[in-house]
């Protein structure tokens, strides 16, 4: 387990599946990922049977202090040969929106990346359309790097994607 100030980021567990069906199934949920098709029960039984092999991919279940599981992040696409991983997360329990919890999941996260996991840089891919994760990225240290021009097709509109990142020390020259 990984504790921050407001989490605990521990293993996914068979348990939570239904837990992501609902979430993942939930329209203003993915609206900010790069999901877009229904999820069924067997589909994310799949997927987390090829997370226990993959070496390539840590997913984290994000809880609060009092074991409320209220979303998922991961380290996914890892490059050893170059030291960095690619940070997704969703907050799927919307109540929990706006207060915090995903910045001190990303932060909790991006210490053990850099400290133990001796990543040299963390970069994700996010959306214009969500502002209030840009700001939550950008709390956490990462900076826009760049913009795919009309990479995505949402809402019947094309729109770009954004890609930001952070350096080990940035992150950590911050955290002193």
């Amino acid at each position: 387990m990984l504790v921050g100030e407001k989490v605990i980021l521990r293993a996914i567990e068979r348990s939570d599946i239904p837990r992501f069906v609902k979430w993942f199934n939930d329209p203003e949920v993915i609206r900010f990922l790069a999901m877009h098709v229904p999820l069924s029960v067997a589909a994310e039984e799949k997927w987390f049977e090829r997370q226990l092999e993959d070496k390539d991919t840590r997913v984290l279940a994000i809880e609060t202090k009092d074991g409320v599981h209220i979303g998922n992040l991961g380290l996914h696409n890892f490059n050893y040969r170059d030291s960095h991983a690619e940070l997704g997360i969703a907050i799927g329990e919307k109540e929990y929106w706006g207060q915090g919890y995903g910045t001190d999941a990303i932060r909790t996260v991006l210490k053990w990346a850099f400290g133990e996991l001796n990543l040299n840089r963390v970069f994700l891919r996010t959306y214009p359309f969500n502002p209030r994760a840009i700001r939550c990225y950008e709390k956490c240290g990462l900076v826009i790097e760049g913009r795919l021009r009309q990479a995505i097709y949402r809402d019947g509109q094309y729109h770009d994607e954004i890609v930001m990142g952070v350096l080990r020390d940035e992150f950590l020259g911050a955290a002193r």
